[in-house]
């Protein structure tokens, strides 16, 4: 399908096939990272330098795990390159996952973070390690238990339901937008217990330059211009000064929501959070509940409009359940919309890369990898490549169930939530979110886009569609 591009983006831009052929050709010599020890036996990491200064930056902005699965074929599931300002090595194989993120060897540290988005999300949990980190989330778990999780999601239900039977029908409608600014309803009110207000408004902007800080090219603040690092640095402040301001009365005060919940969490052996350890977790949980939940709720709905017999599917199931506000029961129970979520979560992983950085030189199945080095674990190419999936670039969410359970052939071979110690902690938070949602659409309308329409998705961040996703709903009858 023809696209029109309104206005340069580093998708699109006059120029941007040259920029294509001069990255073909420049700085594609393989290279090894850096020489093994005398008598370790270990082999280099072998890659690419890319080009002068930038490196792979922008090939990897504006082709995603594409770049990864040109590289893996060169140089095999670990390799390296230059990008975003440093050495970079790549993880994109099963085995090279599981050793990474099991980390038995206490040597992957999740300090790799800490160079991309560590003045935004500053000790947020993700950035943790070891003790401190299972600390923090064995204090932040009292949050997510499953009385809270069924609390939280009646909030949930109730902004669904009052917001999806209101767009628009019968011509095209951006979805994207539409499902991130539900997330966002769902993050002020279950996560903040605020109502939306202009002042929250002000905060979602505070939140998108935060994220996308983390990709910027120049990395440290510079007055007066303004770069993505330093509109980062703003929204920082900005969400700093708004949760603490609000800290003592929601410690006075007995409300439901997340927020109130870290104020309020204890363990039985008396531990809880500071006032700077909840305005850290806010923060950071915000962010990563609402970009995760419409990545993924816009990628189903693509997935369900461009297969229509899948639609049907799942919508005669979620018709059969008889409600229109489903349990977590009950939504575990819908075994085609599950079956499309995780099919989804593959084909669009809503976490493009978990970031590590080496303590100390290191093994990484036989390759030497020095101290500092930042390694990235990439399960968009992770979920595409492998001989565990069968013409994995196909939606086909039959793979994910008996007999074929493809993604069980590798324990670490499907990891949309990550892994060991740091897998997602609102794993099952973000599920219940996202089926809900989609239930509610389905019940309530069919999609619809043209037969010859393709997503094309943004990779400056976290992926979001260049056209916001234009589908065409229609109310049943």
């Amino acid at each position: 399908m023809t696209r029109s591009v309104t206005k340069p983006t580093l998708q699109h831009f006059p120029g941007d096939k040259l920029l294509d052929a001069v990255q073909e050709r420049v700085g594609t010599d393989a290279v090894p990272l850096a020489k093994p020890p005398a008598g370790s036996g270990l082999k280099p990491v072998m890659g690419e330098r890319g080009l002068p200064l930038v490196g792979k930056s922008l090939k990897m902005i504006r082709e995603g795990e594409q770049t990864a699965y040109v590289m893996r074929d060169k140089y095999g599931d670990v390799f390296w390159t230059n990008a975003f300002g440093t050495k970079m090595v790549f993880a994109v194989g099963p085995e090279a996952v599981q050793a990474i993120l099991q980390n038995k060897g206490k040597v992957y540290s999740q300090d790799g973070w800490v160079y991309f988005i560590g003045p935004f999300f500053t000790r947020g949990l993700m950035l943790l390690d070891g003790e401190e980190h299972h600390l923090h989330r064995r204090i932040m778990q009292e949050a997510f238990t499953r009385p809270r999780l069924e609390a939280y999601q009646t909030q949930v239900q109730d902004i669904i339901d009052r917001t999806v039977p209101d767009w628009p029908t019968d011509q095209p409608m951006p979805m994207y937008p539409a499902v991130k600014q539900l997330s966002l309803d769902v993050a002020t009110e279950v996560f903040m217990g605020a109502e939306p207000s202009d002042e929250t408004h002000a905060l979602t902007g505070a939140f998108i330059d935060t994220v996308r800080a983390g990709t910027g090219f120049v990395r440290t603040e510079v007055p007066v211009l303004k770069t993505r690092w330093n509109k980062g640095l703003a929204g920082r402040r900005k969400l700093d000064a708004y949760f603490r301001r609000l800290i003592p009365a929601k410690r006075a005060s007995e409300d439901t929501d997340l927020f109130a919940a870290l104020c309020h969490v204890e363990t039985e052996d008396g531990l809880k959070f500071s006032d700077d350890d909840v305005v850290n977790h806010m923060i950071f949980l915000m962010m990563a509940a609402h970009d995760t939940s419409t990545i993924t709720a816009t990628a189903m709905a693509y997935y369900f409009a461009k297969h229509p017999e899948w639609q049907d599917k799942a919508r005669a199931e979620s018709l059969a359940l008889g409600t229109d506000r489903p349990s977590i029961d009950e939504l575990d129970s819908l075994v085609t919309l599950d079956m499309v979520f995780k099919e989804s979560m593959r084909l669009v992983a809503p976490v493009p890369a978990f970031v590590r950085r080496t303590t100390e030189d290191t093994d990484l199945l036989g390759q030497y990898v020095p101290k500092g080095t930042i390694i990235n674990v990439v399960p968009g190419a992770l979920h595409l490549l492998g001989d565990h999936w069968v013409s994995s670039e196909e939606f086909d969410p039959t793979r994910l169930a008996d007999p074929r359970n493809e993604h069980k052939a590798h324990r670490f071979g499907y990891a949309p939530f990550g892994g060991g110690a740091h897998k997602c902690i609102g794993m099952a938070f973000g599920t219940n979110e996202v089926k809900a949602l989609l239930h509610k659409m389905l019940t309530t309308y069919t999609f619809e886009v043209p037969v010859d329409y393709e997503i094309e998705w943004d990779h400056t961040s976290l992926v979001c569609p260049t056209d916001d996703f234009p589908v065409t709903l229609r109310r049943l009858a």
